[in-house]
């Protein structure tokens, strides 16, 4: 198993360029929140019924997904598990409520392309192939990677 600094390194080889690094920086968390939204728009009833703690921000499929997710990063690090469980309960909360004023799915769909469309014209500038084409786990060390470089102490 590749540790994290082995995964950052084989990410870093296609993020070289300042203005792709930039692009990332907002895209990435952009498209992890997305997709946090996304899953809190699917009907969760059974696990509402299952929890019955009556907290919808944790009675979601986000948050189901998150927790699994969550093990990825624990098996990495543990500090880094911890920056991303901060992170993701910022996107649940904030998701929470932006539902509250405009259809989530919607919002999240918009963001989402938008994000994406920026990762792309960003590795169209680097002049390289996003590194989630080589390995799918690549969409988990974004987040990571991101949160590695702009909250490090280097």
């Amino acid at each position: 198993m590749r540790t994290l600094d082995q995964w950052f390194a084989e990410y870093a080889v296609s993020h070289q360029n300042p203005t792709n690094k930039a692009i990332h920086y907002i895209c990435v968390p952009a498209i992890f929140f997305s997709i946090v939204g996304l899953l809190m728009s699917i009907p969760s009833g059974i696990i509402a019924d299952t929890l019955k703690f009556n907290l919808p921000i944790i009675e979601n499929w986000a948050f189901v997904v998150l927790l699994f997710v969550l093990i990825f990063y624990i098996r990495l690090s543990i500090a880094m598990a911890v920056k991303i469980a901060i992170f993701s309960a910022i996107c649940l909360v904030i998701n929470y409520y932006i539902g509250q004023v405009v259809p989530l799915w919607a919002f999240s769909i918009g963001v989402f392309i938008i994000a994406w469309i920026g990762q792309f014209y960003g590795h169209n500038i680097e002049g390289k192939k996003p590194s989630f084409l080589k390995d799918l786990q690549f969409l988990l060390i974004g987040p990571a990677w991101v949160v590695e470089n702009l909250f490090s102490r280097k």
